[in-house]
């Protein structure tokens, strides 16, 4: 399977870059990894006034971002990995969404303005995030990623296509013994795929 990993955390030392340098490892034990370390590569998550205009013109959206849409039409899977930072993604992840998967990539309009999806390649999805907050205030709060992750991103792939969403909440308490566990957790569940 060719995976799409999209890594967002801007310090090599974090915990996330921890949790992201398993999940390559396990991956690409049997699956061919596109690692997508969106800090490393410098992606530039701020959508011009030009970006905008162009935004629905299907012959032309993507100048700007292609080489990233070729790598996400060329895989057959998507992998997540980012802290969640004020309820929501780190910027650039943000950014990346709303700049690559654009209308003619990850979903069409209809005639009548209906929205259809069409990113099909994509039959499963992985995510690995961490929380600084506790579950239950991340359940209060509405938890934003993980229902645009497994609801409105996992529409955009193929039908029933699977989405598994590992969490490390409580990152602002978290132990090392507690860690660790998570991190057994992610590789056995990535192992599996």
């Amino acid at each position: 399977m060719r995976i799409l990993m999209l890594f967002a955390h801007p310090v090599e030392t974090s915990f996330n870059a921890v949790l992201h340098a398993k999940v390559v490892e396990v991956l690409r034990a049997k699956h061919k990894v596109d690692d997508c370390d969106l800090y490393a590569e410098g992606f530039d998550p701020v959508m011009s006034r030009e970006d905008r205009i162009d935004y629905h013109n299907v012959a032309v959206n993507r100048r700007h971002v292609g080489p990233y849409v070729g790598r996400l039409l060329a895989a057959e899977a998507l992998v997540f990995s980012f802290p969640v930072w004020n309820m929501g993604f780190p910027a650039i992840l943000k950014g990346f969404i709303d700049k690559v998967f654009l209308p003619g990539v990850s979903f069409n309009l209809g005639e009548d303005g209906s929205y259809i999806p069409c990113l099909h390649n994509i039959k499963r999805l992985g995510v690995v995030c961490t929380y600084g907050g506790g579950r239950l205030l991340t359940i209060m709060m509405g938890d934003p990623p993980r229902n645009f992750l497994t609801r409105s991103m996992r529409r955009l792939c193929a039908p029933g296509a699977r989405c598994d969403y590992l969490a490390h909440y409580d990152m602002n308490h978290t132990r090392t013994g507690r860690r660790a566990a998570f991190l057994r957790t992610v590789e056995a569940r990535f192992s599996k795929w």
